[in-house]
């Protein structure tokens, strides 16, 4: 290879980086990603019971259907739709396993360091 199509090569995906880092999140999807940074990875209290299945189903469920939304977006407003549809989703879906988890008596824990 000689030297001026490798600094071709290099100056193309330098462009598409900034360019694609450049381009503007929709504030549907950073809502979305705040949520998935919420999402249970263990269970409450260590407890694998029929809740916490039915909140991992409902989690995977909610990533399949974004990603069929988002292949099925034919403009902006269909992809803004489906990333607060599914960040709407599993904030629901968190909420509803805590509550429940919660009338059976196991509490989500919280840990304060320092006074």
């Amino acid at each position: 290879m000689n030297k001026f199509a490798i600094l071709t090569g290099l100056a193309a995906l330098a462009s598409s980086a900034i360019v694609h880092a450049a381009a503007p999140t929709l504030p549907e999807e950073s809502y979305a990603r705040e949520q998935e940074k919420l999402i249970f990875n263990a269970p409450i209290a260590g407890i694998q019971n029929s809740l916490w299945f039915d909140y991992r189903i409902d989690v995977m469920e909610a990533q399949k259907e974004l990603a069929s939304d988002l292949r099925r977006a034919s403009d902006l407003e269909d992809q803004r739709d489906a990333w607060e549809e599914y960040g709407d989703e599993l904030r629901k879906e968190r909420k509803h396993y805590v509550k429940q988890m919660a009338k059976r008596g196991y509490r989500q824990g919280t840990v304060t360091v320092g006074s």
